[in-house]
């Protein structure tokens, strides 16, 4: 399974931006697809997941209310769009993928390179 996320950029503080993540190659046994962020200096944290199918989501606290992740099945791509951003949001975004059949696990065996998002103040 590959991986390749896109999007990111710079945005103001209150203000959207969205990524994206493809997933080819032996997708058909994939059943949960996720994202995470990792801060300048901070380890690498949970954002939101979703499974496969798009009916089952799950996301951290943190982002819970300003983000949303979908699915377009027939694109195998994901995406996490992000609102109300604040500066706290600075992060490089991976995207990542697993068989496991549950969201609640933080493991994920492929992933993605990451895409850096950066709000500014």
């Amino acid at each position: 399974v590959q991986l390749q996320a896109s999007g990111g950029g710079l945005v103001q503080a209150g203000g959207s931006l969205s990524v994206s993540c493809a997933a080819s190659g032996r997708t058909f046994t994939l059943y949960r697809m996720g994202w995470f962020r990792q801060a300048p200096g901070k380890e690498r944290e949970f954002v939101a997941a979703i499974s496969w199918s798009g009916g089952i989501t799950n996301y951290a606290d943190s982002v819970k209310g300003r983000f949303t992740i979908s699915k377009d099945n027939a694109k195998n791509t994901v995406y996490l769009q992000m609102r109300r951003l604040k500066p706290e949001d600075t992060a490089v975004y991976f995207c990542a993928a697993d068989t496991a059949r549950t969201l609640l696990s933080l493991e994920y065996d492929y992933w993605g390179q990451g895409t850096k998002v950066t709000v500014s103040s």
